[in-house]
């Protein structure tokens, strides 16, 4: 059964986003401002459709889909790339296939108690991320 992923989510913890960002060949600069940042997720979900927010000081990001239909995302936001973005629920666990120019590009949104993890996947890097429901 899908999990609910609705409400506000503040990060309380980032891994190896650095090196996920190299993955994703983001130049230094931006790359310094991004591992300084802690987002917040909004995320509203309805059945199929999800909304989800990425909400920081530097730069915002919405992702606005429905489960189990492709689309092409801009990345413009993050690292100036479009790719085809295929968007899943594997048990209770959100899967994201994008594809495009990075190999093994895509995420996964689960829900623990009262905590939203997040794992990124960009060519056989993993970064992880951990946020708290307010």
């Amino acid at each position: 059964m899908p999990a609910d992923l609705n409400g506000y989510w503040k990060m309380i913890s980032n891994d190896n986003f650095e090196e996920y960002l190299k993955a994703l060949d983001v130049n230094v600069a931006i790359r310094k401002i991004a591992t300084l940042l802690k987002p917040d997720k909004d995320i509203t979900h309805d059945g199929d459709h999800i909304i989800i927010k990425t909400l920081s000081t530097f730069k915002n990001y919405n992702m606005d889909f429905y489960v189990g239909k492709e689309f092409e995302e801009d990345l413009s936001g993050v690292d100036d790339r479009k790719c085809m973005t295929t968007i899943t629920w594997e048990g209770d666990k959100l899967v994201c296939v994008q594809k495009g120019e990075i190999e093994g590009r895509g995420w996964t949104h689960w829900v623990e108690g009262d905590e939203l993890h997040l794992e990124l996947r960009a060519a056989g890097v993993v970064s992880k991320q951990v946020f708290k429901k307010t």
